[in-house]
């Protein structure tokens, strides 16, 4: 197996959280809770980037979720703010589906220059698609590609069976599935999802958890091309997560692919 080093590649971590400051511990605190997961760090934008410095990061896609509908517009300002202070990072907003005017904070979003909308209905309780869901979709379809956090074999909210629905419902919607798809859902996700042309995955929260055989089948089975590479920061040390991501041998140009180009296609990026 050849071996290759982090400075050989452009490398965009295309799935990390950050909080302000003053609740960055908490909020970090908060979902190794509801994980049960041990965090790697906090989650302020400061140790985001002393964590990816490590590997050579050169972009960050950054964004929070609401957990209830009055954070949506102080979260949004909030990553807003951060991206205008860190030029490497790639903002991508929240919505939560019980917010009252969503056409109205996603039509700002835009104007804010967000590249996107987080998320996470796990956190959020909130099915993927519910009728309340639908309302981001119809305005955000066409405008702002969605992040979906996918899978939990806890809960329903979030399972790759809805995706499938509202990928059939929103045929211009562009779609990123986190975690290949389905975070501890994976078969599944290739059964629902499979591979549709609007939607990327990110290798995000799952390669600790998967065998070295079973994510080099998923990344055959989605296509390299539709593949990003992430950290979900705080979660994992990007150190770490490089390494895991290495262990699985692809060839020089699939990991360039995965790193950045994909990242780059999709969202129309010329130079970083």
């Amino acid at each position: 197996m050849e071996t290759f080093t982090a400075e050989q590649f452009e490398i965009i971590d295309a799935h990390t959280h950050i909080y302000p400051e003053k609740i960055s511990q908490k909020a970090t605190d908060a979902i190794g809770d509801f994980y049960d997961i041990k965090m790697y760090s906090n989650g302020s934008s400061e140790a985001l980037i002393e964590n990816g410095k490590r590997i050579g990061v050169k972009k960050y896609l950054v964004c929070s979720a609401a957990t209830i509908p009055s954070q949506v517009e102080s979260i949004n300002n909030f990553i807003m703010e951060e991206t205008k202070l860190h030029s490497e990072f790639f903002p991508f907003g929240t919505m939560h589906a019980d917010y009252e005017n969503i056409g109205d904070e996603i039509d700002r979003m835009v104007e804010m220059g967000f590249k996107g909308i987080k998320l996470h209905p796990d956190f959020q309780k909130f099915d993927i698609d519910s009728e309340n869901a639908y309302k981001i979709y119809e305005a955000a379809e066409g405008r702002l590609p969605i992040l979906f956090h996918m899978g939990d074999d806890r809960y329903d909210f979030s399972k790759p069976h809805r995706l499938k629905r509202v990928l059939s419902d929103f045929k211009n919607l562009k779609v990123l599935a986190a975690h290949f798809g389905g975070y501890r859902c994976w078969e599944e996700a290739k059964e629902s999802i499979g591979r549709h042309p609007n939607v990327r995955f990110d290798t995000s929260s799952s390669l600790p958890m998967i065998s070295r055989e079973m994510a080099k089948g998923l990344i055959d089975y989605y296509g390299v091309e539709n593949m990003f590479f992430g950290t979900d920061f705080p979660m994992w040390s990007a150190t770490e997560e490089l390494e895991r991501f290495f262990s699985l041998g692809l060839s020089f140009e699939d990991n360039r692919k995965i790193f950045s180009e994909n990242f780059k296609e999709f969202f129309g990026i010329e130079k970083l």
